[in-house]
């Protein structure tokens, strides 16, 4: 699969990458959230960790050449492009039921929690609870007295990032159906990405 895919807004997918494959995401319209996951085919009790990560960059989020290591510090994926001005966020778990009801929403909201599980469902897969995903895009400034900002996000149409499967994994991927702070851009508007899979040389 090295053609375009689209995303559509508000949903998720599950793609099977063998080591070397690469996974190409693109924020086609620059302000939408990406929740990412990935787990290791062979044993997905295996997944990448996020605290993990940042022990091993000693920073808030990757960078060009990184690795993604899982909750076993074994390498999963590499961050091996990043056409963003860098700004990802490692901190906030996915957005699920229970926190629309914390921000005032009643009644049914897709979330990126359901994606996961759906999008694993179409792999015959029991999806376990969601991991902390790596939030592709997502703008969470710390402030200086420590506090937390939502803002949104940095980066520009056509901004894209390539993740470079260090083992054979399913990544999960969730167009973040965010609608309420201003996770998704400004305009509080989920949107479409687009993705293509580039298959090892």
């Amino acid at each position: 699969m090295d053609r375009n895919n689209t995303l559509p807004a508000r949903t998720g997918t599950a793609l099977r990458l063998q080591q070397g494959d690469r996974l190409k995401i693109v924020n086609t319209h620059g302000s939408q959230v990406v929740d990412c996951w990935a787990l290791n085919a062979a044993d997905p009790a295996e997944h990448m960790s996020m605290q993990h990560c940042r022990n091993l960059w000693y920073r808030l989020a990757p960078r060009a050449g990184d690795l993604l290591v899982t909750n076993l510090r074994n390498p999963i994926l590499r961050l091996a492009e990043d056409t963003s001005p860098g700004i990802h966020d490692t901190l906030f778990p996915c957005c699920d039921l229970k926190r629309y009801r914390q921000l005032g929403i009643e009644g049914y909201h897709a979330s990126c929690a359901e994606n996961f599980a759906t999008a694993l469902g179409t792999l015959g897969l029991a999806p376990p609870l969601p991991p902390a995903p790596l939030n592709l895009f997502m703008n969470i400034p710390l402030r200086v007295d420590g506090g937390l900002t939502v803002a949104p996000p940095a980066s520009r149409p056509g901004d894209y990032v390539a993740l470079e499967a260090r083992m054979p994994c399913i990544v999960v991927l969730s167009a973040c159906p965010h609608d309420i702070l201003p996770v998704t851009g400004a305009d509080n508007t989920p949107k479409d990405v687009d993705y293509a899979i580039l298959p090892a040389v």
